[in-house]
């Protein structure tokens, strides 16, 4: 996976001389508003048994970011409370026992915080190499959704080619990846937005359906579409009321993923239903998971999906990039609702 990469000293050369005692980082004043994000300067980590410091180029602004923002969503026991779970850059220093990737390495990297950083620490094993096909702001936008939708999607719910997919939020940096997961790996997407714009953005991205959710009942839509069949899997980021409505979209033996909780964390089902139609219910949240789940699952996306990558045909849909003191901005962006894709902070200046 890592190729033929020249070792440069590990000893925190930073590959331009002596590294800087600190670095700007955007912390979180207390819990509310985009307001709340600060420019503050704190010291380089340093990396230890298993980690890498990566000079960050550009680091992912995702709906987790926003919720812990607010103050819902704590960052694990060690974690960094910087927010930021993905960022693409430069390895600048490896810790103990590390062997890939090298001091030099341009990686992209799945983190448990820190990424709205110029230097992150992350697990080694939870790094991807930047093929040439992808910038680094590409990079940067790829691992939190990337993750998060294979694991869900062809893990938990053993979505399988020739299977339909309804996907809510079809847009959002989560629906977008799983739109271009779908089309790679022969699933057929319904997806639904909140415009007539959106849905036409989500077909040119090359979902097979679009339901504008605003101006129709997506229930009755799904049904029409599948000719009453019903769906095989439904990828859930609204739970709330929304669920009864997708159990009623999913065919016999459907799998119902839910992986974030924007309509409220309670739902009433017909437990009845899922009994008699065989359905599954399921969901996960990738932070919480240990590093050693995580390393696994950067090694079956490594083996699996992150050669499409490297042949041009794995990218991620880029809505706005917005400097890292500009972070404040790209929360507007993403709770305004307008976005499509993937929202960036460019650390470089």
């Amino acid at each position: 996976m890592w190729g033929e990469t020249t070792s440069m000293s590990a000893n925190s050369d930073f590959l331009s001389g002596a590294p800087a005692p600190t670095m700007l980082a955007i912390g979180i004043a207390s819990p509310g508003g985009p307001e709340v994000l600060r420019a503050q300067t704190l010291p380089v980590p340093v990396p230890g048994p298993g980690q890498v410091l990566i000079r960050v180029a550009h680091a992912g602004v995702n709906r987790p970011d926003v919720v812990q923002r607010q103050g819902f969503y704590p960052p694990p026991p060690g974690a960094s409370p910087i927010p930021g779970l993905e960022v693409s850059g430069h390895v600048v220093a490896v810790g103990e026992g590390v062997a890939n990737p090298l001091v030099g390495t341009p990686v992209a990297a799945l983190v448990n915080g820190g990424g709205y950083a110029q230097f992150c620490l992350a697990e080694a094993g939870h790094c991807l190499p930047v093929p040439e096909t992808l910038s680094l702001a590409e990079a940067a936008a790829l691992p939190e959704t990337l993750f998060t939708v294979w694991h869900n999607v062809f893990e938990r719910a053993y979505a399988r080619d020739g299977e339909t997919i309804l996907v809510h939020g079809g847009t959002s940096g989560i629906g977008t990846m799983a739109i271009t997961l779908a089309r790679l790996f022969g699933l057929t997407t319904i997806v639904t937005c909140g415009s007539a714009d959106k849905c036409a953005r989500a077909l040119a991205l090359g979902a097979d359906h679009a339901i504008d959710y605003k101006a129709a009942d997506f229930v009755a839509e799904v049904a029409a579409i599948t000719g009453g069949k019903g769906v095989e899997v439904v990828l859930d980021m609204v739970a709330g009321d929304y669920v009864p409505r997708n159990l009623k979209c999913l065919g016999a033996d459907g799998r119902h993923v839910t992986i974030a909780v924007q309509g409220g964390v309670r739902a009433e089902i017909n437990m009845a239903d899922v009994m008699m139609r065989r359905l599954m219910l399921t969901g996960s949240t990738l932070r919480a998971r240990s590093n050693a789940f995580k390393a696994a699952l950067a090694l079956e996306i490594a083996e699996n999906v992150w050669p499409l990558a490297g042949e041009g045909l794995l990218r991620p849909v880029m809505d706005t990039s917005f400097p890292l003191l500009d972070a404040a901005a790209a929360h507007v962006r993403m709770e305004s609702g307008g976005h499509v894709g993937k929202i960036v902070l460019d650390v470089s200046v």
